[in-house]
């Protein structure tokens, strides 16, 4: 069989976490042309159309979003300019051109009141402005009835930007004692295995290329790289590490971890004061459960996704020890 041929990949979001994780895993399927907010900002819907229509990639991978939380209470038609408008412009016009669109989302769609980690069966309730335009994105994408990925994720870590694992070594470098959330649950994902993750799905779902369709029928535009839209595993996937823990838990990992290498830090585990949600108040309601169930995406691709503890040690051990 003939190998495939490159891709045209466009990656919207390049200098978030994921978004840089994802740059540096993409050229395996081709050449990326890799966007931050500067060439694409996904505020601005014609000219998002415009940045399409120029480069007519093959493949579209958005992870680009409004994650301000907290601030999107007070910015409800930005957050759904650029967590729902915006995705729905991308699916529209994969659709119509016979590409694919990955799209990622939250945990945050679910309103965390379930005792089970959540599968993809189960119907959000989010609680939040971010929540709920992250959802409305979702339903874009799904109604544009084109070839999509779109992977709901949680408590994204990586050694790029700014995330809760930095936040605890900043912390705990300054402050004698610390008081983190103990009543949320979920799992720590890294942005490395997100973007290798979606790799490898994506090299699934390459056609084989001497089996593709040159006239261009049955509704698939010629030479598409793609498997048929129809195909059922196109979709919604969980996409999250393995095991869970709390944020009370999880920094305590952290500053066992960083201790263990040599940082800084002032405040030790014992010092680490487990606290509940109401005893943090923020504009933004969290969900308690934030657990995803992943049996879909590794029954149907057959990924493996370890325990979270060794993505958060990997993306410890990658940053320089201040001294």
């Amino acid at each position: 069989m003939a190998e495939a041929e490159p891709l045209r990949i466009l990656l919207l979001g390049a200098q978030g976490q994921l978004g840089h994780a994802l740059a540096q895993a993409l050229p395996v399927l081709g050449s990326v042309l890799a966007c931050a907010r500067a060439q694409a900002d996904l505020s601005q819907a014609p000219a998002l159309q415009t940045l399409l229509d120029r480069h007519q990639p093959q493949l579209i991978v958005n992870a680009a979003a409004y994650t301000a939380v907290d601030k999107a209470e007070q910015e409800p038609d930005l957050a759904h300019a650029i967590n729902a408008q915006a995705p729905a412009v991308l699916a529209l016009w994969a659709a119509a051109h016979g590409a694919v669109l990955v799209h990622y989302s939250t945990d945050y769609v679910f309103d965390g009141r379930s005792l089970q980690p959540y599968t993809e069966a189960d119907a959000p309730a989010p609680l939040s402005v971010y929540g709920q335009s992250k959802w409305a994105g979702e339903r874009a994408v799904q109604a544009a009835a084109g070839r999509h990925l779109v992977f709901r994720t949680s408590w994204v870590v990586g050694a790029h930007g700014g995330n809760f694992l930095k936040t605890m070594l900043r912390l705990g470098a300054e402050r004698d004692s610390l008081r983190v959330v103990a009543d949320q649950h979920g799992a720590p994902t890294s942005a490395e295995l997100i973007a290798h993750t979606t790799v490898l799905v994506l090299q699934q779902m390459r056609a084989p290329a001497l089996a593709v369709n040159t006239r261009g029928e049955g509704g698939q535009p010629p030479n598409a790289p793609w498997v048929p839209a129809d195909d059922p595993r196109w979709g919604l996937y969980h996409l999250a590490a393995a095991g869970e823990t709390t944020w009370h838990a999880y920094a305590c990992h952290v500053m066992d971890r960083a201790t263990a290498l040599g940082w800084p830090m002032r405040a030790s585990t014992p010092h680490i004061e487990a606290i509940a949600t109401n005893q943090y108040p923020l504009p933004a309601p969290r969900p308690a459960n934030s657990r995803l169930n992943t049996q879909r995406l590794q029954s149907r691709f057959g990924v493996n996704l370890p325990d979270w503890q060794a993505g958060v040690d990997a993306v410890i051990d990658s940053l320089p020890i201040p001294h």
